[in-house]
């Protein structure tokens, strides 16, 4: 009898250790296979990020001095334009027979000139031998000063022929892009009013942005060490572009209702990817940040205490990190506090760790 308890009871602890031990393995979870990377320290730019909006260098509104009939048109719609290249040309007959008439006018009355300047010459050799009065001789003068400025209207009218002949053809002030279109070919023009078409020179370009007043004092700061880089980036379907620039105005005065102040930088645009209108990411330089712990933005997560980050310790467990973050750049930001030059953090894995949680780092 005392066998038999003495083998139930053998039997009873194996089940027992079996037991706890079957126990132990179900309390330790696989570790969590995660993607890691070391803390880096780097020289990083310190910037300022706006929205800002793409706007043309110079723009010009095309309108006629006279009024006439468009009759030619040389140019099509968003097509390219030079300096000096000819746009539109209004009816110019009405105006080249006002040339001729007021060039008939001047010759007509250049001759009446001459003859009373010779009339006046030959009273002036009677009158010094009091062959004629002085009232006489006066009216001889008098003829021949009003066929002076007879002559002098006759020329001035010619000239404004000749300027309003010259307006029939319209040139482009500027190198740029023809807009749309308000009048075609046969449509009638009123001077001065009708607009016919708006030209935007483009190379360069400016992007106008509004910065915070309080970032004003570092932008001044920096600018008085040189000329402020300013980058702008453009996301398209399937790419993105990105310009460099230069600031050229700041505003006079912040806008109180923002709290804001305009700036305006300058870029080249030779290729001409930046176009009127446009809506735009910018980035203004204004330092550069020494010896930066920089990792990237993709670590970071977000609890109830604000932003942390998981850190591999080298036992390999998890440990969550709180830490102050700095700047953005690109796809990587700067660590103000929290991290230190080397630690091992998770970039990729993260939503299965918990605290104390074994990691398994993928190569």
């Amino acid at each position: 009898m005392n066998g038999y308890k003495s083998c139930l009871i053998l039997i009873l602890s194996v089940l027992i250790l079996f037991s706890c031990s079957k126990s132990e393995q179900k309390k330790q979870p696989p570790p969590v296979p995660v993607e890691v990377e070391k803390v880096q320290v780097k020289d990083v730019p310190i910037k300022i990020l706006a929205i800002g909006n793409v706007e043309a260098y110079s723009s010009v509104t095309i309108k006629s001095r006279i009024e006439g009939q468009l009759v030619v048109t040389n140019v099509k719609e968003g097509s390219e334009v030079k300096r000096g290249q000819l746009l539109f040309i209004i009816d110019p007959r009405p105006f080249e027979e006002a040339v001729r008439q007021a060039e008939a006018n001047l010759l007509r009355d250049k001759a009446q000139l001459d003859f009373a300047k010779a009339d006046l010459e030959r009273y002036e050799e009677l009158y010094k031998e009091q062959l004629i009065s002085q009232q006489q001789f006066d009216k001889i003068k008098t003829n021949y000063e009003t066929f002076k400025a007879v002559l002098k209207a006759d020329e001035a009218i010619l000239k404004n022929a000749r300027l309003n002949l010259n307006y029939c053809y319209i040139h482009s002030p500027i190198d740029g892009v023809i807009g749309s279109l308000s009048v075609h070919r046969g449509g009638m023009i009123k001077a001065n009013e009708t607009q016919i078409v708006t030209i935007n020179q483009i190379v360069p370009i400016y992007v106008k942005f509004s910065v915070p007043e309080g970032e004003l004092l570092r932008i001044k700061e920096a600018m008085k060490k040189g000329d402020l880089k300013t980058e702008v980036t453009v996301r398209g379907a399937d790419a993105i572009y990105s310009a460099t620039g230069k600031v050229v105005f700041i505003d006079n005065a912040v806008e109180m209702s923002t709290g804001t102040i305009k700036m305006k930088a300058e870029f080249p645009n030779k290729d001409k990817m930046l176009w009127p209108g446009q809506f735009v990411n910018v980035a203004l330089t204004i330092g550069i940040k020494k010896n930066a712990l920089v990792i990237p933005s993709r670590a970071l997560q977000i609890g109830q205490k604000g932003e942390y980050v998981w850190v591999v310790k080298e036992d390999k467990m998890a440990e969550m990190r709180e830490v102050k973050v700095g700047a953005r750049f690109k796809d990587e930001v700067i660590i103000e506090k929290g991290l230190n030059k080397g630690d091992t953090i998770v970039i990729d894995g993260q939503l299965r760790l918990m605290p104390g949680s074994k990691v398994e780092i993928k190569k």
